[in-house]
């Protein structure tokens, strides 16, 4: 099945239930880095904090969470259901983060993705370079726990 027209849009907290589906979706539980309906909603409340929506065919298909302060900013969260993957969801979600983070001068985009995770791929190929790793960072359902890489990209 190929993907329609990808629509992006400016989410809010009205649009929980939608983040909620496709993160059940996108993170499996035994890597633990899906986050709570309560955590969303306490970091969207936070200042400095977007969220955009994408969607395919009226449906949601994917998310991007992002928290600027001052000439920095961490992509919190980016997920697209598995359904819609390998269809540049994902990247258009990470160019409309970037551009919105451009027009906010921010001069440096940080983000965190669990070590084996296939995004990397998506981060590398938007120029996103390793600095760093977390150990043991996340938790999975069973206790396991898993490395997080971290990664920056200067912004132009």
């Amino acid at each position: 099945m190929a993907t329609r027209t990808i629509q992006l849009r400016a989410a809010d907290a009205r649009d929980i239930d939608a983040v909620d589906r496709v993160m059940a979706a996108a993170f499996d539980p035994r890597f633990g880095e899906a986050w709570t309906r309560n955590q969303a909603l306490g970091v969207l409340a936070m200042p400095g904090v977007r969220l955009t929506l994408a969607l395919v065919d009226d449906a949601p298909a994917g998310f991007a969470l992002v928290r600027a302060i001052m000439d920095e900013a961490e992509l919190l969260l980016l997920a697209v259901d598995p359904a819609r993957r390998r269809r540049g969801i994902g990247a258009a979600l990470l160019r409309a983060v970037e551009a919105d983070c451009a027009a906010r001068g921010v001069r440096r985009l940080h983000l965190e993705v669990r070590a084996g995770n296939t995004a990397v791929r998506l981060y590398a190929a938007q120029g996103f370079a390793p600095v760093g790793e977390r150990r043991g960072y996340y938790r999975g359902h069973t206790g396991q726990t898993f490395d997080a890489h971290t990664y920056a990209k200067a912004m132009a």
